[in-house]
């Protein structure tokens, strides 16, 4: 019999399934976010023809950099954004059919991206802000480009309003991540690799 892998054991690819069921549940709370949000906040911007989606993005973009920060693992953020996109077929907002594994996707690869390249995981308010901004960036551009069809002026604009959005977005999420810290419920930032 052959020993296991111990480079795999080790590994950071490695998935547990708690890891799988949180992911699930910060995928959940965005897309619950968005059906909460979208009802009350929509007719107002649809009022001054500004998309809910670049105003109110940077509240849901925060789940996925919470899910990263909570379990600091490269590829969370895109699980999370996956896991979005099923679900999202099944409900009434940011249901953009085939569209929305792109839609979706976009946001999530750029979270990963953007802490790989940074080699931050969620641990200081800059890094939360600046994940949360360039996801709800790309998601107002990827929304504004292929579903609304809209002139580079008009996105242009709407992603100023989707960074600052996003660091609003980021803001939430760093202070929901140092409270949960601070209860106990995720490890120190030194204890995790």
């Amino acid at each position: 019999m052959n020993p296991p892998n111990q480079a795999l054991h080790n590994s950071n690819l490695r998935i547990a399934t708690t890891d799988l069921v949180l992911m699930a549940l910060f995928a959940s709370l965005g897309l619950a976010t968005k059906n909460l949000l979208y009802p009350i906040i929509g007719p107002m911007m649809g009022a001054i023809y500004v998309p809910t989606g670049a105003v109110t993005g940077g509240l849901y973009m925060m789940w996925p950099v919470m899910a990263f920060g909570f379990i600091r693992k490269t590829g969370t953020a895109t699980m999370v954004s996956l896991t979005q996109a099923f679900i999202s077929l099944i409900l009434p907002y940011g249901n953009f059919g085939i569209l929305s594994f792109i839609i979706y996707l976009g946001p999530g690869l750029a979270i990963d991206a953007f802490f790989l390249l940074t080699r931050h995981k969620s641990c200081c308010i800059a890094c939360c802000m600046g994940a949360s901004a360039i996801a709800n960036v790309i998601g107002t551009i990827l929304v504004g480009a292929t579903v609304l069809f809209l002139p580079w002026i008009v996105l242009t604009f709407l992603a100023v309003v989707a960074a600052i959005s996003g660091c609003i977005g980021g803001f939430i999420a760093h202070i929901l991540l140092v409270r949960i810290e601070k209860i106990g419920l995720r490890g120190k930032k030194n204890e995790q690799k």
